[in-house]
C-alpha cells in the first residue's frame, strides 16, 4: 500500500476491483464503511456479485482477465473530457518527458520485440536527453512526442464499443464508473484503489497494477489522504515477508539478488545504483552501496571486511538469464534438475498453479522438508490421489511448527505498519516457533561444517553471524535490533556523534565503509536506541487518521509515501481538509519545516512564497531517478504502456485491440503437464478462483476447525441459472469441473451472482470455485481447484494466472 487501512476513510471514491474485501478482509473494510458514513461512493467492479458488491452505491461486472480493456477506457474518458489534474500531472509525473523516435507502438506490439526470445529491447523506450544528460520536457504537454500525447494516441483506441466488447461490461456501466471516479481528479478530492489477486494473478497482473498507477496519477491521487494504489495481503504478514526478501529476485529492502556476471561488489553497486544528472532528482536509490554495504555486516559481522568485499562472494548469485520464480522452481523439479526441496509454511500441492504437476514433481524428489502445522497436501503428497507409496523416493521430514499465537515478534501488514504482537500461549507437543526451528538447524549445520575438515566452500556458512538466541532460545528482539541495524564503531555523521553498539536511527545515518549493519535498510528506525518503535500503542485523537504513534510505519515511520506530492509547489495541501503535510516557514525558529506526516525528505517546497525557484527543493518522487512519477513505464517486460491481451486461455479466437491475442511476453513451460487451451470447444467456459471469509488460503488452518468446516463443508462452483439450464444441472447437485490439465469434484450453486457476457456477439459463460481445499482433510471435502489452473503467469513477476482460464462442467 502507498496509504494504509486507516487512511480509506478519508477516501471520495473507493473503487473495489480485483479484490473482495468485504469478504476477505472484512476487519479492514470497517475504514470503507467509515469512508461512506463521511459521504463516499463505493465502487465494485467484479465478475461476480460478491459480498463487497452487495454493500456498493454502484456495481457492474467484467469477464475475467479484461482489466485493461476497462481501465483503458477510463484513461480515454479522463483525457478527453478534461477531468485530468493538470498541474500535478504537468508538474510531478513523467507526461511532459520526450520519449525518442526509436519508440512506437504498432499492432499489439511496441518496438525492440524479438520473436524469437519473445522479450523486448527497452533501449528502444528511452527518453530524450539534453546535452547534461537530463530527461527534455513540455510542461505544456503538446509536443507529439512527449508521454502525455502519446498516452492520448495509445488508449484512444479504447472507445466504450470496443471495451464493452472485450469485457462484457454494458456501456452505459462503463461510463457510469468512468463518470464516478474521474470526478476525483480535483483539488480537495481523493479516490483510491483496493485491490488483491484479482488483479495480481494474470499474464498482465504487473500491467494491471500499472493501469490503475496512472489512472491515480492523472487525477492526481498519488500522496495525497484518501488516495493511493492499495494493494490488500492475503495474509497478516505478506508485506513483511516480501520486504524481508522471501522472493528470489530481491535482497532485504528490495535491494537486487546479485547474478552470476557481477562478481565484485563494485560491480554489482555499480550495476543497481541509479544516476541522474538533474540537481533536483534526490534519486534515493542513489544510496544504495550503503544499504547493500550495511546488509553484509549484518550477515557476516566483524568477517565481512573491506579487504574481502564486505563477504560479497560468500552470497549465491543468479545465473545471468534465468529465473527461479515459483513456477521456474516447480518446472526444474519436475523435470530433476534438483533433490532438495525446503516446504516451509506452505502448500504447493494445493496452493500452486498446476498443483498436479506440483505433486508430481515433489515425487521426483530425494528428499523434502515439510514445516507447518497440521497434516497437508504437501507433506502427504506421496500417499495422495493417483500416489503409489512403494513407488516414491521422496524422504519426507514433518516438523511441526507453532501458529502465530504461539510466538513473539512483528507482523508488518498492507499499510507496512510494523506491530508487535506477544505469545498467548506454548505450542503444544514437539512443536516449535519458526525462529526456534531456523536456529537449531543452522547450529547443526555449522558444526557439521566445522568437523568436515574438507567441507566445498565453508566460509558463507563459518562466517555467518549467528547470535540470536538468549538462553539457547530464539530471541525475536535480538533479531529485529540486527534488521535496524547498528554503529560498528564511534563516528561522527551528519553532526552527530555516536558510540560502537548504538542501533542507527535511521537510514540516513547507514554509510558504505563497513561502519554500520542493517539487516532491511527500510527497517531502520523500527527498533532505536528508545527502544522497540512497532510495539508503541498512542492512538492520534484527531486529525486525518495518521496515527504517527501507534506501531511503526517503514520508510522512517512515514505514514503515505511520496506525500510531498500532496502538496503545490509553494507546499500547500492540495486538500486542506485533509493535509498530509503542509509547509510551515515558522517551524524550526523560522527556517521552515514540514508538519504532519514524516515527509519524503526535509527538503523546502519547489518555489518560494514570491514565485521564485527554491535552490534546495528536490522533486516528489524521491525513489526515480528522474524524480517524476512513471506514466510511462520503460522498465516492464511486457511494454512501457498497459496494453489489452487476452489470458493464456481464453474463449474468443480475436482481441479487439490488435493481432496479437496473448501477452507476446508471457512465459510457457514445455513438460508433458504443460497443456493449453484456447477457444476448444471442450472447454467453452471461463472460470476464477477466489476466497471465501470461513477459510484461510489452502485450508490447513481452517479445514481442521469443526466449526469453520460446518460453515463451508466442502468444494463447491458457483454458476449462474442461465449456465446450469443449458447443462441441466440443479442447485445442490454433484458436478465435475475440467480444464485440460485436470479436473475436480464439486458441489453446484447454482447462483444470480454469476451472469453470462455478451462477448463479441457470442454469449460467454463464466464459473468460479474456492481454492481452500484438499484431499487429506475432510474426507469428503474435495480436492484444490488449482488442480484445473495452468502454468503461466505474469512477465514481470512469474505470478501464476490462476484467476482466468477455460474449463467445462457437467454432471457427476
Amino acid at each position: 500500500m502507498t496509504n494504509h487501512w486507516i487512511d480509506i476513510r478519508n477516501s471520495d471514491c473507493i473503487l473495489i476491483m480485483g479484490s473482495n474485501a468485504a469478504e476477505n478482509h472484512p476487519i479492514s473494510f470497517k475504514w470503507v464503511n467509515e469512508a461512506m458514513k463521511r459521504g463516499a461512493k463505493l465502487i465494485s467492479v467484479d465478475p461476480r456479485f460478491t459480498r463487497t458488491s452487495s454493500k456498493a452505491d454502484f456495481y457492474t461486472y467484467l469477464r475475467s482477465g479484461t482489466d485493461i480493456a476497462f481501465l483503458g477506457g477510463m484513461i480515454k474518458y479522463i483525457i478527453e473530457n478534461d477531468k485530468y489534474f493538470k498541474e500535478y500531472v504537468a508538474e510531478y509525473t513523467n507526461a511532459p518527458f520526450i520519449v525518442a523516435e526509436t519508440y512506437d507502438f504498432k499492432d499489439g506490439l511496441f518496438s525492440g520485440y524479438d520473436p524469437k526470445t519473445h522479450k523486448y529491447n527497452k533501449k528502444m523506450w528511452a527518453f530524450v536527453k539534453d546535452s547534461k544528460g537530463i530527461p527534455k520536457k513540455d510542461r505544456s504537454l503538446q509536443d507529439p512526442r512527449c508521454v502525455f500525447q502519446l498516452l492520448k494516441k495509445h488508449y484512444s483506441r479504447y472507445d466504450l464499443d470496443t471495451v464493452s466488447a472485450i469485457t462484457g461490461t454494458p456501456k452505459e456501466d462503463l461510463k457510469k464508473v468512468y463518470e464516478m471516479y474521474s470526478a476525483t481528479g480535483k483539488k480537495g478530492k481523493a479516490g483510491t484503489i483496493m485491490y488483491a489477486m484479482g488483479w495480481t494473478q494474470h499474464t498482465v497482473g504487473v500491467q494491471n497494477i500499472r493501469t490503475m498507477a496512472m489512472i491515480q496519477l492523472l487525477l492526481g491521487n498519488m500522496g495525497v489522504a484518501g488516495g493511493g494504489v492499495n494493494a490488500l495481503r492475503g495474509e497478516s504478514n505478506v508485506q513483511g515477508s516480501t520486504d524481508h526478501c522471501i522472493l528470489f529476485h530481491i535482497w532485504p529492502g528490495y535491494l537486487k539478488t546479485p547474478r552470476a556476471s557481477q562478481a565484485t561488489l563494485a560491480a554489482y553497486n555499480k550495476k543497481y545504483t541509479p544516476v541522474t544528472h538533474d540537481p533536483l532528482s534526490a534519486n534515493w536509490w542513489g544510496n544504495y552501496p550503503k544499504y547493500s554495504v550495511s546488509l553484509l555486516k549484518s550477515f557476516f559481522g566483524d568477517k565481512a571486511t573491506k579487504a574481502n568485499d564486505f563477504g560479497y562472494s560468500w552470497l549465491p548469485k543468479l545465473d545471468d538469464g534465468k529465473i527461479y520464480s515459483w513456477l521456474d522452481l516447480f518446472d526444474a523439479m519436475y523435470r530433476g534438475e534438483f533433490t532438495g526441496f525446503f516446504a516451509w509454511g506452505q502448500n504447493p500441492a494445493a496452493s500452486g498453479a498446476n498443483a498436479d504437476k506440483n505433486r508430481k514433481a515433489l515425487a521426483k524428489l530425494d528428499w523434502m522438508v515439510n514445516v507447518n502445522i497440521f497434516p497437508n497436501e504437501t507433506g502427504w503428497f506421496w500417499k495422495g490421489p493417483g500416489m503409489n507409496p512403494k513407488k516414491i523416493k521422496t524422504e519426507v521430514f514433518f516438523l511441526p511448527c507453532a501458529v502465530s499465537l504461539e510466538k513473539e515478534g512483528s507482523i508488518t501488514n498492507s499499510g507496512r505498519w510494523m506491530q508487535w504482537r506477544y505469545k498467548a500461549a506454548e505450542p503444544p507437543g514437539d512443536a516449535k516457533s519458526d525462529g526456534d526451528i531456523i536456529m537449531d538447524l543452522m547450529k547443526k549445520v555449522k558444526y557439521l561444517y566445522r568437523r568436515d575438515k574438507n567441507a566445498v566452500f565453508p566460509e558463507p556458512i563459518l562466517n555467518l553471524k549467528w547470535d540470536y538466541t538468549t538462553k539457547g532460545a530464539y530471541d525475536p528482539h535480538k533479531v529485529a535490533k540486527e534488521i535496524n541495524g547498528y554503529f560498528l564503531k564511534n563516528v561522527t555523521v551528519k553532526g552527530k556523534s555516536f558510540k560502537k553498539g548504538d542501533l542507527v536511527p535511521s537510514f540516513a545515518y547507514l554509510q558504505a565503509d563497513g561502519s554500520t549493519s542493517s539487516g532491511n535498510w527500510l527497517y531502520c528506525n523500527s527498533y532505536t536506541n528508545k527502544g522497540n518503535m512497532s510495539a508503541r500503542r498512542k492512538r492520534e485523537k484527531s486529525g486525518i487518521g495518521l496515527n504517527l504513534e501507534w506501531a511503526w510505519c517503514w520508510p522512517v515511520n512515514r505514514r503515505i509515501i511520496y506525500n510531498r506530492a500532496s502538496v503545490d509547489k509553494y507546499g500547500k495541501p492540495w486538500d486542506p481538509e485533509h493535509p498530509v503535510i503542509r509547509w510551515d516557514p515558522n517551524a524550526k525558529g523560522g527556517k521552515g519545516g514540514w508538519v504532519g506526516d514524516v515527509p519524503d525528505g526535509g527538503w523546502p517546497p519547489m518555489l518560494k512564497p514570491d514565485g521564485t525557484p527554491n535552490p534546495k527543493t528536490k522533486y516528489p518522487f524521491i525513489m526515480k531517478p528522474e524524480g517524476h512519477a512513471h506514466v510511462f513505464g520503460p522498465g516492464r517486460a511486457d511494454g512501457p504502456f498497459p496494453e489489452h491481451y487476452e489470458p493464456m486461455e481464453c474463449p474468443v479466437e480475436k482481441n479487439l485491440m490488435s493481432s496479437q491475442l496473448v501477452n507476446p511476453t508471457a512465459p510457457k513451460y514445455g513438460t508433458d503437464m504443460d497443456v493449453y487451451r484456447t477457444c476448444d470447444p471442450r472447454y467453452p467456459f471461463v472460470a476464477t478462483t477466489y476466497r471465501v471469509c470461513e477459510h484461510w488460503q489452502t485450508g490447513v488452518m481452517t479445514r481442521w476447525q469443526p466449526w469453520l468446516l460446518e460453515a463451508q463443508p466442502q468444494l463447491f462452483v458457483e454458476l449462474s441459472h442461465e449456465l446450469a439450464k443449458l447443462k441441466g444441472i440443479n442447485n445442490g447437485e454433484w458436478v465435475i469441473v475440467e480444464s485440460a490439465r485436470g479436473k475436480v469434484k464439486a458441489k453446484a450453486i447454482v447462483t444470480h451472482r454469476f451472469r453470462p457476457f455478451k462477448i463479441q456477439g457470442s454469449v460467454v459463460h463464466q464459473v468460479g470455485l474456492p481454492w481452500h481445499f484438499g484431499w487429506v482433510y475432510p474426507k469428503d471435502g474435495g480436492d484444490s481447484a488449482n488442480l484445473l489452473t495452468p502454468s503461466t503467469g505474469d512477465p514481470n513477476t512469474r505470478i501464476p494466472e490462476t484467476k482466468a482460464f477455460m474449463v467445462n462442467i457437467k454432471k457427476a
